[in-house]
């Protein structure tokens, strides 16, 4: 084996990142609900992990797309502060997690494929959280979703934080939306670490490489879906439609694949992930 380095490719403009991360967290984006009611019929929502309690910040449930029976797992934000607080910023906690799981475990038995959409600053970090086996139920979704013998798609559609995102994440197919951002640690708590300044959370965001074009040179996602000129929060019917074509095409592409060869075709695209080796 030789050793191939990659072509040091020029560092995003610090602004260019940040109007990414601006627009990501935008207050008027389309948020999971709002895909969901564009793109999905008869959508029945599950409740509760069966251990704990719900927790609102991730919606699951199964309903159809495109003439196909799916489950689909989400995380929602809220709109205003009451939503913001009931929904914890969308910020998911263990039950959350838990309850997705269970959602996408009865998908597999049914053979319904399984669309998550992505859109969290982080997993909650509060103590109760912690006390109910917040990284353990994270690492479990990890573990059985790259199991899971049907095909999953994943979209982050605005903000993709760290494990809180990546719990939904181990998909056939990653997509993102033009002005997503997808990113192991927000640039305000970067900044803090590496600079000693939050104030430095611009420069921080271009030299974390979050954005799509990054990402997807980087081979860590499998394309870019365009949005509406100046953001999806300009014309979320324009957004979901995009939305809408390119998870059509990527679900045929995946329905020629059997159970096992969609489990190999997951384990390879996230086995190759930062190997430069040839």
């Amino acid at each position: 084996m030789c050793r191939v380095t990659p072509e040091p490719k020029a560092e995003a403009e610090p602004h260019a990142a940040w109007t990414r991360v601006r627009l990501a967290r935008h207050p008027k984006r389309p948020h999971s609900l709002d895909y969901i009611g564009r793109l999905v019929t008869d959508f029945e929502e599950i409740h509760g992990d069966r251990s704990f309690a719900d927790d609102p910040a991730i919606v699951a449930g199964f309903g159809t797309f495109e003439g196909r029976p799916i489950a689909i797992v989400a995380e929602q934000k809220g709109r205003d502060t009451k939503q913001k607080l009931y929904r914890n910023f969308g910020m998911p906690k263990p039950e959350g997690y838990r309850k997705g799981l269970r959602v996408m475990q009865i998908a597999a038995k049914f053979g319904r494929p399984v669309i998550t959409l992505l859109d969290t600053p982080g997993a909650y970090p509060g103590i109760d959280a912690e006390e109910r086996g917040q990284a353990e139920a994270i690492a479990r979704n990890l573990r059985e979703m790259a199991r899971l013998p049907i095909p999953v798609l994943a979209a982050c559609i605005g903000e993709g934080g760290s494990g809180g995102a990546l719990a939904l994440g181990v998909a056939n197919i990653v997509l993102m939306l033009e002005n997503a951002v997808y990113s192991v640690i927000s640039p305000e708590s970067c900044a803090a670490i590496i600079y000693r300044d939050s104030g430095k959370a611009e420069q921080a965001a271009a030299a974390l490489r979050l954005t799509a074009e990054d990402l997807q040179g980087l081979g860590l996602i499998d394309g870019i879906v365009p949005e509406p000129l100046g953001g999806a929060q300009n014309d979320p019917d324009g957004a979901a439609e995009s939305l809408r074509e390119h998870l059509r095409a990527r679900l045929d592409e995946l329905a020629v694949l059997d159970g096992p060869a969609l489990v190999d075709h997951r384990f390879a695209k996230f086995r190759k992930m930062g190997n430069f080796f040839v």
